[in-house]
């Protein structure tokens, strides 16, 4: 008599911390392009209230095979065709609970396609960001000597200047809502474990760029900003240089960062600094 097959495990459900270890497996299987979510999972593990969301999981054939944040961001992770769709039901039926959509782009963009007629219209669709990467600087950019960490007391000096690169790069202040206690919050965390950079000229800031993300084997630049009226001057390539050497002697082997397409003279400034294109990001923003 053939017995039928029992499935021991349901295709896609919640993680719980018991299952920390294979999803730190799947993650660590792509440490560049996972970095972000990598990071908060090993800092904070998979307890939703410290994570600050859920991580939901789908199996194949009884294995975890790919996953899905669910937080302020919803971040399809090492994501197959099946397990997005997956993903996007579970996402239709609890509804929309992030601000963004935002991972590798073939996924996120099926990610995308099966959400908007239930999620949409999206504020800004960003639908090819560059990902790049380096492991080490050029020779042709020497780094910025002005460019240092920030220190805790200089919170009021950072403030202003990622407030205005949040605000020109997504659209809207991150002072909207709570009055920007989340971001304050995040800022200062940036800044008390010493991944806030800045070149800071007269009490404020010039150039500013911070390592948003770290794990061991992969960090991420995030926050690439130069004061409206010192842009032109080439503070960006030689303060990125000096980012790049903090993070490659500090933080972790390979430095990552990913960029809107449309804007070519940053990639050129990020190629000149030793940055090549290896994939491509998507952003869904509400």
């Amino acid at each position: 008599m053939v017995r039928p097959l029992v499935l021991t495990q349901a295709p896609t459900r919640v993680l719980e911390p018991g299952d920390l270890g294979a999803a730190l497996a799947v993650l660590e299987s792509a440490p560049v392009e996972n970095a972000f979510v990598t990071a908060r999972v090993q800092a904070a593990g998979l307890d939703p209230w410290r994570l600050g969301g859920e991580m939901w999981g789908w199996y194949d054939r009884g294995r975890l095979h790919s996953l899905c944040y669910s937080g302020a961001n919803l971040v399809p992770i090492c994501a197959t065709p099946e397990a997005v769709r997956a993903f996007a039901d579970r996402a239709r039926r609890v509804g929309r609970r992030c601000s963004s959509i935002v991972g590798p782009a073939p996924s996120t963009s099926q990610l995308w396609r099966l959400l908007e007629p239930s999620w949409g219209p999206a504020r800004d669709v960003r639908p090819h960001q560059p990902l790049m990467v380096t492991e080490q600087p050029s020779a042709d950019i020497a780094p910025d000597p002005l460019v240092r960490r920030i220190r805790k007391d200089e919170m009021d000096v950072i403030m202003p200047a990622c407030v205005a690169m949040f605000t020109e790069e997504v659209g809207i202040s991150p002072m909207a809502g709570d009055g920007g206690l989340l971001y304050q919050a995040r800022v200062a965390e940036l800044v008390s474990t010493g991944r806030s950079f800045a070149r800071i000229e007269d009490g404020k800031v010039v150039f500013k760029a911070e390592i948003g993300a770290a794990t061991p084997q992969a960090c991420q630049i995030q926050g690439v900003w130069v004061a409206p009226e010192h842009r032109g001057r080439g503070l960006s390539e030689t303060g990125m240089a000096a980012v790049l050497q903090y993070a490659l002697a500090d933080v972790a082997p390979v430095v990552s960062l990913y960029v809107n397409d449309y804007n070519t003279p940053a990639r050129a400034s990020y190629r000149r600094v030793g940055f090549r294109e290896v994939g491509a990001f998507m952003s869904v923003l509400f």
